[in-house]
């Protein structure tokens, strides 16, 4: 299937875990799918954990969720950051609600539970965040990826070859 017309969101925040971002962004961008870097400030250089840098295509407030087919939230510490902008929580929910792509690995769960969408769904996540999901409502599971409907979730960098391949075949359907 062709995925050149499919359009991604990966959100950025400084301190995010360098290989989360970048291999599913070189990944999708293989499969001639368009990634756009998004943070909270546009044209600004992000710095990741271990010192790698991305600088943001666009802000939050110039996203417009119909405009994309999936969201992806990448661990480190960044999201830590990003579960407190109110903005990145509308955009979570409301691409929820739209039943589009929502994949997030390591810490970004923590996204997922200040966003209030996960009660009753099953992911996963980094193990020291699952209590938080647990009292977020959430079935935790410890697998290296989990997909409940659009949500399609990782523990850590291992586990990124199946999480992205996971990601390109919900792309294609």
């Amino acid at each position: 299937m062709n995925l050149q017309n499919k359009k991604v969101i990966m959100l950025v925040e400084d301190n995010f875990e360098d290989l989360e971002l970048w291999y599913p962004v070189l990944r999708l961008r293989e499969e001639k799918i368009t990634v756009y870097i998004v943070g909270a400030e546009k044209d600004k250089i992000y710095k990741g954990k271990h010192g790698i840098p991305v600088k943001s295509d666009f802000n939050f407030e110039e996203i417009d969720s119909s405009n994309y087919d999936a969201l992806l939230i990448p661990g480190g510490w960044a999201p830590d950051r990003l579960r407190r902008y109110s903005r990145v929580k509308n955009l979570v929910k409301t691409m929820n609600n739209q039943k589009k792509i929502i994949g997030t690995i390591c810490h970004a769960g923590w996204v997922l539970a200040s966003s209030e969408i996960i009660n009753k769904r099953e992911l996963t996540s980094v193990s020291a965040i699952k209590d938080d999901l647990k009292n977020a409502g959430a079935n935790w599971k410890n697998k290296e990826v989990v997909v409940d409907n659009n949500l399609v979730t990782s523990r850590t960098p291992k586990d990124l070859p199946v999480f992205v391949k996971t990601i390109i075949d919900k792309l294609k359907n």
